[in-house]
């Protein structure tokens, strides 16, 4: 029987197979590069609120500390927003004719709460509780980022899960001395976690086990944040 195709496309076929396969390896890059870029995930977009509060200056010029407005991430789930009360006990007495303010004393004299614009959104299937992680030794500022050095708050960190399972499958790696949580500029347990040297690894583990941090097994079980 006489040969129909050419030779040649045994060539071309190759190449149709082996540039699908590279279609199909890019597509899928592609797609993993969106999931996690900030376009889907939100993050170090600044979030216009009501009151333009600068934690830059609250925090880091100021030297407030985070517990002050934050009233129960150490006892509760939730960290807690402040309650218009809180920005009146200083405002009442400095600033209090500055027009930037007008919403907080508008809110004071009507007992209406400020609608504050959230931040950090994590989806209803997913639970965190701040005092567990708090009380653990994880930091603020590993999760938040260098708050005290933002004029406008912004998600630092993805919220995805890959991020979450990165600190559950080494905590050694991230949990600081319970002293330093609230200390946004502790930077041996905080920063570059990947270069850490083996004494900072052998501490976190000292850690680990002086807090009672659970088993690896445990912290990566769909049921601990999947309820």
């Amino acid at each position: 029987m006489p040969q129909i195709f050419h030779r040649s496309t045994n060539v071309l076929a190759r190449l149709s197979i082996f540039g699908g396969l590279f279609i199909l390896a890019f597509a899928v890059w592609a797609l993993a590069e969106i999931h996690r870029s900030s376009w889907n995930t939100g993050t170090f977009v600044e979030r216009e609120q009501p009151v333009q509060f600068s934690h830059k200056h609250h925090v880091g010029d100021d030297g407030i500390d985070c517990r002050y407005c934050h009233t129960t991430v150490e006892t509760s789930n939730s960290a807690g927003m402040p309650p218009t009360k809180t920005c009146m006990n200083c405002h009442s007495q400095i600033y209090n004719d500055s027009p930037y303010l007008e919403p907080v004393r508008a809110s004071w004299k009507n007992n209406k709460p400020i609608e504050w614009t959230r931040v950090h959104d994590l989806p209803d299937y997913v639970y965190f509780n701040h005092s567990i992680h708090v009380n653990k030794g994880v930091g603020c500022s590993t999760c938040h980022g260098r708050v005290d050095q933002m004029p406008l708050v912004y998600q630092y960190a993805s919220l995805q899960m890959e991020w979450c399972l990165e600190c559950h499958r080494a905590p050694e790696r991230f949990i600081r001395p319970r002293a330093q949580v609230f200390n946004m500029a502790w930077q041996a347990e905080n920063a570059a976690a990947e270069n850490r040297t083996e004494t900072q690894l052998a501490q976190g583990r000292d850690l680990v086990r002086k807090y009672n941090v659970r088993d690896k097994a445990i912290l990566q079980s769909c049921s601990t944040c999947h309820r």
